[in-house]
């Protein structure tokens, strides 16, 4: 494996938009190495029979099930609202004038 050098961090951290002072490079100079190396050492043992997973135990939903039900009417879901205009809330304006 090349050698993780500075500039090498610095590529890096720029193709991923990350921005990393220079103590953390210093830092990172050395444990991307072991980083690399585990990531190394489990492609040598997960062959072509395991299979790539995100979790190591299978996810499920677990939503409540979608019950349709009544509805606010305007005046309820207006009575909370800190301003608005008997129909809809009022908000203010967060684009600029091009808009």
């Amino acid at each position: 494996m090349p050698d993780m050098t500075p500039e090498a961090i610095r590529h890096l951290a720029s193709l991923s938009r990350i921005a990393l002072s220079d103590e953390e490079i210093t830092r990172l100079s050395g444990e991307l190495p072991a980083i690399v190396s585990a990531v190394e050492a489990v492609q040598k043992v997960a062959g072509d029979d395991v299979v790539p997973t995100s979790h190591p135990i299978p996810l499920g939903n677990v939503f409540r099930e979608d019950i349709v039900g009544t509805p606010l009417t305007t005046e309820q879901a207006l009575e909370g609202a800190p301003d608005h205009d008997g129909s809809r809330f009022r908000v203010s304006a967060i684009l600029g004038e091009e808009q």
